[in-house]
């Protein structure tokens, strides 16, 4: 089964859902924009309308899709539009693409729910959409957090992010 998630930075959200058991691969791209094979740099200047996302293939009998939407709420921010820490643009927006019209329906009750219980202090912005093509980012874009570790952004932003994680994951 696959799943599509933009929630700010893939770098981000691909090491959390690749340190997920049940998913069976993650893949950094872009989706819902205009514009046909787009570039990271082209992504990055808000004008092709796409947003970074991650491509999730899971295996259902281990992990559901409302797993995955639990996972998605509790490790980026769902309430500020457009915006993920010091990533801003339309690019980094918080959006479910949904492949199935049961995906459609999971994502907008959880939505509904999470606001009905006051979880955040602002209403979630998160987007519901139709899946459309997904490009994939280009190779160095591919587990990313594992291969950079030393990178500054993912020693300040991911690894903080990741731990918190992989701390919950264990209560």
């Amino acid at each position: 089964m696959k799943a599509t998630f933009g929630g700010g930075c893939f770098w981000c959200t691909e090491i959390i859902f690749l340190n997920t058991k049940g998913v069976i691969s993650v893949l950094p791209g872009y989706m819902g924009g205009k514009r046909e094979n787009p570039t990271y740099k082209q992504v990055c200047s808000g004008a092709t309308g796409h947003v970074e996302v991650v491509h999730i293939e899971f295996d259902e009998t281990i992990l559901s899709f409302t797993d995955l939407l639990a996972i998605f709420f509790k490790t980026h921010n769902p309430i500020t539009l457009n915006r993920q820490g010091e990533d801003v643009g339309t690019q980094y927006r918080s959006v479910i693409f949904y492949h199935t019209e049961d995906q459609k329906l999971q994502s907008e009750k959880i939505i509904e729910e999470l606001s009905k219980e006051k979880i955040f202090d602002d209403p979630i912005v998160t987007a519901v959409e139709p899946a459309q093509r997904f490009w994939m980012a280009e190779d160095y874009h591919h587990n990313y957090f594992n291969r950079n570790p030393e990178n500054p952004f993912c020693e300040a932003v991911i690894a903080p992010k990741l731990q918190k994680y992989l701390k919950s994951k264990n209560k």
